[in-house]
């Protein structure tokens, strides 16, 4: 189908719902329905937490996915949409379930050789001293969400338990994943394509809630400042751990690197953020493109998906 054609149809984008990030989600629901509207498209905008949001649906044709959180990239919304027959943006139940969950997505990444932190599920009855001389510094994150909600680092028994109990309220359970000494690399994923490589600098302790979307102190490097073998090798890492879940259409993949330049998969996002300080329009602004061709891209791998 042509873009013209694509253009008869109403679009629905789904924006805000009711997890920890709906306030991330509407800032990127309204990103993109204004870009699709700027370029033609027939666009309304639909919130799950409205009581009658699947009633709204039922005038739609196409739905663009911009919730991002537990309800809303996990799955759960995709088995819906299947299940009204409504095609949509971005992965599928599985590979969306997966990349949400980060112990089985590492789980994976270790049992078919792709590069990620060694990592345990923390319990109230963990021994807090006992992971702390297995692992070192680690990061505390909940298991099922996103934008580093929940995140904090730990060094000692004292702030492992802190940190566990700060995350204990996410839903999903709890990991305390190893620290990695080194820089933050991201890569966003476009079809077949991974995009330039960003570099994160904060003056936080790490690249938190905060850093992402409330700070004008962040810096971002695109380029990154890697050469050509470089980023090479983080983008077809990237590649290979987003397509190891069953991933499609678009997304962005997380990396550390450490002192002897190797990367690490931190995650895979599915619907990452299209906000003002979102690093997937950033990279792809490097590859030449704005945020409405971003937009209607994604749109367009996911209805060739879909044929």
């Amino acid at each position: 189908m042509t873009a013209v054609e694509l253009k008869q149809m109403t679009i629905a984008v789904l924006l805000g719902g009711t997890s920890a990030e709906r306030e991330v989600s509407l800032q990127s629901g309204r990103t993109v329905s204004d870009a699709l509207q700027s370029l033609g498209y027939r666009v309304r905008d639909i919130d799950p937490a409205d009581v009658d949001w699947m009633a709204q649906l039922q005038s739609t044709d196409f739905v663009f996915n911009a919730l991002h959180g537990p309800g809303g990239e996990d799955g759960t919304m995709q088995g819906a949409l299947e299940a009204l027959g409504l095609p949509y943006t971005g992965s599928a139940v599985l590979g969306s379930a997966l990349a949400m969950d980060k112990r089985r997505s590492k789980q994976l990444w270790q049992g078919i050789g792709i590069s990620t932190g060694g990592f345990e599920m923390l319990t109230s009855e963990t021994d807090w001293q006992s992971v702390i001389d297995r692992l070192g510094k680690v990061f505390v994150k909940p298991a099922c969400e996103g934008s580093s909600l929940g995140m904090a680092p730990a060094q000692d028994a004292q702030t492992l338990r802190e940190a566990y109990e700060g995350a204990a309220g996410y839903s999903g359970g709890v990991l305390a994943e190893k620290f990695i000494d080194g820089p933050e690399y991201t890569v966003g994923i476009l079809g077949a394509q991974a995009l330039p490589s960003i570099r994160m600098e904060t003056d936080n302790e790490f690249y938190d809630y905060e850093a992402k979307y409330l700070s004008d102190d962040t810096s971002y490097h695109c380029p990154s400042g890697l050469n050509a073998d470089e980023e090479q090798m983080v983008g077809e890492l990237a590649l290979a751990a987003f397509r190891s879940l069953g991933c499609e259409g678009w997304g962005r993949v997380d990396t550390m690197r450490d002192r002897d330049g190797n990367f690490y998969v931190l995650e895979v996002n599915t619907i990452p953020g299209m906000t003002s300080h979102s690093l997937v329009p950033m990279a792809a602004r490097e590859a030449g493109m704005d945020v409405p061709a971003l937009v209607e891209r994604i749109l367009q791998l996911a209805w060739e998906a879909q044929s």
